[in-house]
């Protein structure tokens, strides 16, 4: 696929982030929950919206199994977008909450994406 059909448009899912040409990086966040919402909702939907805002954002796709095992993976133009949005206020606040109320575990890991491949 050439630049002008990526940046056209293409035939992904709308549920798979359309990333521009390679590199950039991922952030891959593997959460294990606890029982219970207990606001986690309302607060991923807004952590959702505000990392959209934030510069260098390239999208992001998420999934989560019955038995409370997440993945979101959240795709950046650079490292230094990473960082910024990792200190962004709103979001510190969120992940204090997350340490405190929503996760039994997590990990998180940063790759630089070289390549990919579509269908």
């Amino acid at each position: 696929m050439n630049k002008e059909q990526r940046k056209g448009g293409d035939d992904r899912s709308p549920g798979i982030a359309r990333t521009p040409e390679p590199p950039y990086y991922a952030v891959i966040f593997t959460s294990e929950r606890t029982d219970g919402d207990n606001g986690y909702g309302d607060m991923a939907s807004r952590m959702e919206e505000l990392a959209a805002e934030q510069p260098g954002y390239l999208g992001m796709e998420s999934a989560r199994e019955a038995d409370g095992v997440g993945i979101t993976v959240s795709y950046w133009a650079s490292l230094e977008a990473i960082r910024s949005w990792k200190a962004n206020p709103a979001h510190l606040l969120a992940q204090k909450q997350g340490q405190d109320d929503w996760y039994a575990a997590y990990s998180v890991r940063i790759c630089r994406v070289e390549r990919e491949y579509l269908f």
